[in-house]
């Protein structure tokens, strides 16, 4: 079921999906810092709670940006990874660093394995 939409603006639509708070910080994680686990979400400087990081990650799965997979015999472990979807958000998130530099004093971009 899609969810009704405020207006047929693009921007409006694409906020509607990642503009909160932790959404695009938990992609920033998978996409350049190679996070896949729960426990490593939680280790980002942002300090994330696990209510909310929960609730990103399954939100992210059922928008298509996130697919999920066991890494262990626990049912409940898993690991996180982006989709084509997702990783398509790549061009937006680099804009934005690039900007961040820019634009906004005492930014840096940590070490990355990207």
């Amino acid at each position: 079921m899609t969810p009704a939409r405020r207006s047929p603006c693009p921007i409006a639509n694409t906020l509607d999906l990642v503009g909160d708070r932790w959404t695009l910080l938990v992609i920033r994680d998978m996409m350049f810092f190679k996070k896949q686990r729960f426990d490593e979400f939680l280790d980002s400087a942002e300090g994330i709670s696990t209510n909310i990081l929960a609730s990103r990650l399954k939100q992210l799965e059922a928008q298509g940006l996130v697919q999920k997979q066991p890494y262990s015999n626990h049912s409940r472990r898993m690991n996180y990874q982006l989709t084509e979807l997702g990783k398509s958000l790549r061009p937006v998130l680099k804009s934005m660093v690039v900007w961040g530099l820019r634009n906004l004093p005492d930014t840096a971009v940590p070490d990355q394995e990207d």
